[in-house]
């Protein structure tokens, strides 16, 4: 998936460029030589071949390029075991100790390496004036961008409602703790607000939901609406869900607010400039009317939100079995 493709998947940043703009050539990327020692490389590439960075006044394009070497498993443990033959009729020894089969699986790795590839992951990504959008919702991914853009001068972080200001309520609750920068209970209580709008609706027949109870976590598939309404009804959180907004179906997480799966009208012009910028248009669009549903919900989201002392179910606890709608004698 990337910005110009029919599905996907986006994240937001808060950025704050340098006046002139930033240095992609500190952190470009460099392919890895043959023969090298190097496993992994990763840097800036521009949008399309040749092109500038900076395809429009503040908007910069680019895509981050990852290479990795990974050598074959089955290949290495086939190696190691000639390895070790070849030790074992050398030294007359019935056994190999541990320090020297460590020594000889580095060196059936290092022999597996030399004869692989690189597999290439991409990475698309544009600063559009204070604000960077990712394609992707991979916390991997997003930590090699914001890592990357670091290097270039460009400081980024976490786009949503919540850090844009000061919540209102307390974010505290017992079934559902945040974990990771940017996240917020809050994102699940705007997000079971939202299914309360017109405008605004499960996907009824190929739905997809995920939510948090006090025990356990529940991944609800098919026609989801009535468990969902009962889940909720009984103090779960919703933590994601496949919806509808208008006529644009997207997958919304709510905790970090961001969106993948999203299905946009195709766009097919003469140059790419112009379908970014008509991607672009379409994707602001989404996050702008989210932005402004959290904006008119506050005061229902803030009365909703009751203090409480986080008892988080252990982190092992089990996901309970995909429920396919809601069975004939539960109606």
């Amino acid at each position: 998936m990337g910005l110009l493709s029919g599905t996907l998947a986006v994240t937001r940043f808060n950025v704050v460029v340098p006046p002139e703009g930033p240095d992609f050539e500190r952190a470009r990327f460099w392919a890895i030589e043959p023969g090298s020692e190097v496993r992994e490389r990763m840097g800036f590439v521009p949008f399309e071949l040749d092109a500038p960075y900076e395809a429009a006044k503040g908007r910069y394009v680019f895509r981050v390029r990852v290479d990795r070497i990974r050598p074959d498993a089955t290949a290495v443990k086939e190696r190691l075991r000639e390895l070790i033959k070849t030790e074992m009729e050398a030294t007359g020894k019935t056994f190999v100790g541990s320090k020297t089969r460590k020594k000889l699986r580095e060196l059936a790795e290092a022999e597996s390496a030399s004869r692989q590839a690189p597999r290439t992951s991409i990475i698309e990504a544009c600063i559009d004036g204070a604000i960077l959008y990712v394609a992707s919702t991979a916390k991997t991914w997003l930590g090699t961008v914001v890592t990357l853009l670091r290097q270039a001068g460009v400081e980024g972080d976490f786009k949503a409602p919540w850090l844009d200001e000061a919540p209102e309520t307390d974010e505290r609750s017992d079934v559902v703790l945040p974990k990771e920068p940017g996240q917020s209970v809050l994102g699940c209580r705007f997000l079971r607000a939202l299914l309360d709008e017109s405008d605004v609706m499960v996907e009824p027949e190929m739905g997809s939901v995920r939510l948090a109870t006090r025990e356990a976590r529940v991944t609800l598939a098919g026609a989801v609406l009535h468990d969902l309404i009962r889940y909720l009804d009984e103090g779960a959180e919703i933590l994601n869900a496949k919806i509808h907004v208008g006529p644009v179906m997207l997958r919304f997480d709510a905790l970090s607010y961001r969106l993948s799966g999203m299905k946009l009208e195709p766009v097919k012009n003469e140059h790419w400039t112009i379908d970014l910028d008509q991607r672009l248009e379409q994707i602001a669009a989404i996050f702008e009317t989210l932005d402004g549903k959290y904006a008119a919900l506050r005061d229902k989201i803030n009365a909703e939100g009751e203090p409480a002392v986080p008892t988080l179910a252990p982190a092992d606890a089990g996901e309970l079995p995909v429920t396919e709608g809601a069975a004939p004698w539960e109606e």
